[in-house]
């Protein structure tokens, strides 16, 4: 197997561990001993061991969106249907691991990980907007994501203690949060509003602070 399908499968096995074990080097030696792999193999696909496979697990979302959105008939959908469409994707490729992604998100809120959380973050959404489209390499370009950044996160901590049918109470929200943020990621034509848009921005800090206090309360 190539090392994405050798990756693929030791995140797979490592995401029924992470309920017993958290997100630990235990868990991913675990899986390595679960699909027939030696420690040689597990630290040759994941070098920087638990770390790597936390960053896997984001690039394996990722990739199972873009292929659930590349088999959609998206030609008649505006972009906010888009992105929208985009994000319930993401979000139903996580059915399965909700526990996983729980666990995952309350690993990341350590101070120790807050860079990692919003590297993973904005790697997403830049991925969600080259996804549905947008070729943007003006000012917009960092406005759609830092905006995109803020609804993704609320929408996912809102989709995981969503127990309403068909998850119909995290979608619109979803639909309502982009609304919202509609006409935001244009050009700009004042410096003081580009200065307003990056305080929209989140923060390392500011993001595992958020993630810290939701899950303080599970």
């Amino acid at each position: 197997m190539d090392i994405t399908e050798l990756r693929d499968k030791l995140l797979e096995a490592t995401l029924s561990n992470v309920l017993f074990d958290g997100w630990t080097e235990h868990a991913l030696r675990s899986a390595a001993t679960a699909v027939g792999v030696g420690p040689e193999m597990a630290l040759h696909a994941f070098p920087e061991g638990v770390v790597d496979v936390a960053a896997h697990f984001s690039d394996w979302t990722d990739r199972a969106m873009v292929a659930a959105y590349e088999a959609e008939d998206t030609v008649a959908l505006g972009t906010s249907a888009r992105v929208a469409l985009a994000v319930r994707l993401r979000l139903g490729a996580l059915e399965g691991h909700r526990e996983a992604l729980r666990s995952w998100l309350a690993w990341l809120a350590l101070p120790n990980h807050a860079v990692l959380a919003v590297r993973l973050l904005y790697r997403t959404v830049d991925e969600i907007w080259h996804t549905v489209g947008d070729r943007s390499t003006d000012l917009s370009y960092y406005t759609k994501r830092a905006t995109l950044a803020g609804v993704l996160s609320t929408t996912v901590l809102h989709w995981l203690g969503d127990d309403s049918e068909d998850h119909t109470a995290s979608w619109d929200f979803l639909e309502r949060s982009l609304k919202a943020t509609t006409g935001v990621g244009r050009s700009m034509a004042k410096a003081s509003e580009l200065g307003q848009m990056l305080d929209l921005a989140p923060s390392p800090v500011r993001f595992a602070r958020q993630l810290r206090r939701r899950f303080a309360g599970l």
